[in-house]
């Protein structure tokens, strides 16, 4: 770990079988001696609190703990995360165990920071056992008061599903074949699970920070779909996140720089922590595809050019047996004579050769991508106009629009502040609630430009449709009224009078005050918009009825952000380029992802190879990180 510049580890994340082997009977003497070792050899601790999964013994004593798919099928152990989150023996397990934990190791020397739980929801994130059932009343009452609101809610009186006793309401369980369940139960539940997670984990927090006043995290999942990140931040003294590639996934390194952007944007531009990543393949795709050379140093300094002050992986040496045998790790079944520890090794001297990089935030993004977890999940909801409609293929689309530009992107929630954004998207935010909606009025009244996809706005915060011609909240704000949606059949497209061409989607309506840019050139919604622009105040609103081609896209993010500057201008596309400021100065890191060399119109001094001057040559599939003059 010394040769590879480890400064920090993470422990003990799923050792709770071997800390406490029998219930009340613990074992801390291994755990004693490895964070002696580390210590002793100048090497920090972020020690979990082990409560990641449950030792065989916990689900033999509470088979009711164990999780319940919508089927009714109770899970079997022999996995992890196999529980229910809302299950009372679970919680007082899982927070005695974080407690002796804290008590024994709260003033070692070698703990820095606590690592509660681990990838929450993960695998259990929905579970429909009738201790969860009950959990779920138990929070319906908290959210509606009473049957009246929430019958209004759900629009009950729709299939004759009205309640008149709270015991009445169970879990969105499978229904039967050909059928589905009521959105706005679906809905409430998706929240309600996500909240149950939450709890867990403040339950743990709360019990190591009786004890100890070190700071504490646990690691998110990027875009993981079935739980909220948001609501976690607040609760948590560092941000902290995994991230895994998608080996067959084209624009992989633009997924890692919008998931890098999101996280950034979660611990509101303070700097956050990479808790796991991998040095080459993992083991859980259907092609666990080796990165190639020089892939994982791309990786990592793509996480800290967007605000991480670590890159750590999963794991330091590779398992030789279990479900994880075939991941990747630092020390590699092959040993230290391979390419992945040279990789390893390299990359610890980076990190500390730019050292000084620590602390300093990710300059001003230009751009804001407005993503709601809650709206991403109504969106996907079954019974909906078209099965192509995705939220994260288009804000990807988006987002990808502006990395190959090199201008900056946050990924904010509905309730973060707008203000030094010049642009802020909304790529299909099905959902939004009025003070939403104000909110994005008075950034565009001061000035700003508001790009609303289709699909947004159509609902309020129950799933209810916004009556009045689509895209109803954003109506009047962007000057359009939708009267029909019209969804492509799969793989077809649809000719615009400018920009190109549109696919999924097109709609039949008209504009109200909004200028149309392009309208749809071909048959039964030939002639209505497509794309069209509003003044508003000193600002502009755009609206896009269609889901655009990426060639499409591109003219029109073009002109949208024709007066936003990048980061660094004149580097071709699949340079990469951000920059980091703080009290002493201000870095820019390149990471070049082509095969070609590349010119960087920068002067200062490369912190890597302590090259002075400018411009820097920056060789096919390296990095730089240059101090600014």
């Amino acid at each position: 770990m010394q040769e590879a510049g480890v400064n920090l580890v993470s422990v003990g994340i799923f050792s709770w079988a071997l800390l406490e082997p029998e219930p009340g009977t613990y074992d801390f003497g291994w755990l004693d001696r490895v964070l002696d070792k580390l210590h002793a050899g100048g090497i920090a601790v972020d020690l979990a609190t082990a409560t990641a999964s449950p030792p065989p013994w916990f689900l033999q004593q509470h088979p009711e703990a164990a999780m319940v798919d919508a089927r009714g099928v109770r899970r079997a152990f022999g996995s992890r995360q196999a529980y229910c989150t809302a299950s009372p023996a679970f919680r007082e397990a899982a927070t005695g165990l974080a407690t002796e934990l804290a008590k024994r190791y709260a003033d070692h020397p070698a703990v820095v920071m606590w690592h509660v739980g681990n990838e929450y929801g993960n695998h259990n994130a929905h579970c429909y056992c009738d201790t969860s059932a009950a959990a779920f009343r138990t929070w319906l009452r908290r959210r509606y008061g009473t049957l009246d609101r929430l019958n209004e809610a759900w629009l009950t009186t729709f299939w004759s599903q009205r309640y008149t006793d709270w015991d009445q309401i169970e879990p969105p369980r499978e229904v039967s074949d050909n059928s589905h369940p009521n959105p706005g139960q679906q809905l409430d539940f998706w929240r309600y699970s996500s909240d149950a997670l939450l709890e867990l984990f403040q339950a743990e927090a709360e019990a190591v920070r009786a004890i100890s006043d070190k700071p504490l995290t646990t690691n998110f999942m990027g875009f993981w779909k079935l739980s909220d990140p948001r609501p976690w931040v607040a609760a948590e003294d560092l941000v902290s996140n995994d991230h895994y590639l998608i080996a067959e996934d084209e624009d992989r390194t633009q997924q890692l720089a919008m998931t890098a952007d999101l996280t950034r944007s979660l611990a509101h531009g303070e700097p956050w922590l990479l808790m796991e990543h991998s040095t080459s393949a993992v083991n859980w795709q259907p092609r666990n595809i080796a990165k190639t050379t020089g892939e994982m140093r791309r990786n990592s300094f793509q996480h800290v050019a967007r605000g991480a002050d670590g890159a750590m992986f999963f794991q330091w040496r590779a398992s030789r047996a279990g479900s994880e045998k075939f991941h990747s790790a630092m020390v590699p079944h092959a040993g230290t004579e391979s390419r992945v520890w040279r990789d390893v090794v390299r990359l610890g001297d980076d990190l500390s050769a730019i050292a000084e990089v620590a602390g300093t935030r990710v300059a001003q993004a230009s751009v804001a991508i407005l993503f709601d977890w809650t709206s991403w999940w109504a969106a996907t909801f079954d019974s909906h106009p078209s099965v192509d409609v995705d939220p994260m293929t288009t804000a990807r689309a988006w987002h990808k629009a502006c990395w190959t530009r090199n201008l900056g992107v946050d990924v904010v929630g509905v309730d973060d502040p707008l203000d030094g954004y010049e642009v802020v998207v909304l790529p299909v935010q099905y959902l939004l609630s009025d003070a939403t909606v104000e909110r994005l009025t008075a950034f565009v009244e001061a000035g700003g430009t508001l790009v609303a996809t289709y699909f947004t706005g159509i609902v309020d915060e129950h799933d209810h449709i916004r009556l009045g011609g689509y895209p109803g909240a954003l109506r009047d704000l962007l000057g359009v009224r939708i009267e029909e949606f019209c969804p492509l059949p799969e793989g077809d497209e649809i000719p615009l009078t400018a920009y190109g061409t549109g696919t999924i989607w097109s709609e039949r309506g008209r504009a109200v005050g909004a200028d149309v840019v392009a309208a749809y050139a071909f048959g039964d919604v030939a002639g209505d918009p497509a794309v069209t622009r509003r003044r508003v105040g000193k600002g502009a609103a755009w609206y896009v009825g269609t889901e655009l081609t990426p060639d499409a896209l591109d003219t029109l993010v073009s002109q949208v952000l024709s007066e936003t500057r990048p980061v660094v201008a004149g580097l071709p596309e699949g340079v990469e380029a951000v920059r980091r400021v703080g009290e002493q100065g201000s870095y820019v890191f390149v990471i070049n992802h082509t095969h070609e060399p590349v010119i960087v119109p920068v002067r200062g001094v490369e912190l890597l190879s302590g090259n002075e001057g400018g411009p820097h040559l920056v060789r096919a599939g390296q990095v730089a990180v240059i101090r600014e003059e």
